[in-house]
């Protein structure tokens, strides 16, 4: 018996390579659209990138050269680039007393106010007591109090109480003014957590301070980060509280100011020791990134 031929279907349809290159046609409108905003973007980072690049290659040319050559002529002789200003950086007590002292300091400032402020931002989340609403409006309403009006009654009060001149002093000052805006921020992120999960922890037994450990602490992590990049930067840059509250206990702020005085002859140790302090900003930034849009936008519809 003759078997039946089949016909042969045809290969698949022209559409889509029509569609493909309708696909290619609106990603390039979209890239097209979105070209002035990209450039602006890239003018702006090549605004702050350039005079980030110039402390950096002119912490790097020799002393003999530093005051009578711009940095930029590196570039064309590299031969006046050397890692002498950094032994000699490296080896300033001064310099390096300053970078430890910061680096108590702005931990200090992190911590303490990271964590007392995710005390209060849990109480006013999810606790009832009386004038709860009002208090966290009195809170709220601190933040707008410049810091600059209590520098003269802490300062007096710091005398009284042997604070004057101390890290914990330094520390205490930047906690009591970080405070606000840590109680705002968590408290709202706080709130973003589900009730149900809250009440289920409720139900198992758990206490409040087993609940704010184990569920809250490490679903806030997101703000928790936001808020530690904001405080970090905040007193590792601060030049005006440790100049009023410390003689003796300079930050890194404060030596490279006083450093200030004899500009011309020590341009050697300015750059790099600026560029010290620039530079662990920046890897804090750069290793808690992935939180920080996510810590500020979460609880913003609250």
């Amino acid at each position: 018996m003759a078997s039946v031929a089949h016909p042969v279907r045809p290969a698949a349809p022209l559409p889509v390579l029509v569609h493909e290159r309708e696909s290619w046609l609106s990603r390039l409108s979209r890239a097209l659209a979105h070209a002035p905003l990209n450039l602006l973007l890239a003018a702006i980072g090549l605004l702050w990138l350039v005079p980030t690049l110039g402390l950096l290659v002119t912490s790097l040319i020799v002393p003999s050269q530093i005051s009578s050559t711009g940095w930029w002529q590196a570039f064309v002789h590299p031969s006046l680039l050397s890692i002498e200003n950094y032994r000699t950086v490296l080896s300033d007590h001064a310099i390096t007393a300053a970078l430890v002292t910061t680096l108590e300091i702005a931990i200090g400032g992190t911590v303490l106010p990271l964590f007392v402020g995710a005390l209060a931002a849990y109480a006013f989340a999810w606790l009832d007591f009386p004038g709860r609403d009002w208090i966290f409006i009195g809170v709220v309403a601190a933040i707008v109090v410049p810091y600059q009006m209590a520098l003269i009654p802490i300062f007096s009060l710091y005398n009284h109480l042997a604070l004057f001149d101390t890290v914990i002093g330094i520390v205490l000052f930047h906690t009591a003014f970080g405070l606000p805006f840590a109680v705002f921020l968590l408290r709202n992120y706080f709130l973003g957590i589900p009730k149900e999960l809250m009440e289920a922890a409720r139900i198992d037994g758990a206490s409040e301070w087993r609940i704010f450990l184990r569920v809250v602490l490490p679903l806030g992590l997101p703000a928790l980060a936001s808020l530690a990049i904001f405080q970090f930067l905040w007193t590792w840059n601060d030049l005006l509280v440790a100049l009023t509250f410390g003689r003796t206990t300079q930050p890194i702020t404060v030596a490279i100011f006083t450093q200030l005085r004899e500009f011309g002859s020590n341009i050697n140790i300015i750059a790099p020791a600026s560029f010290l302090s620039l530079v662990v900003p920046l890897v804090v930034f750069f290793a808690f990134q992935r939180y920080f849009a996510e810590g500020l936008l979460a609880g913003s519809v609250k």
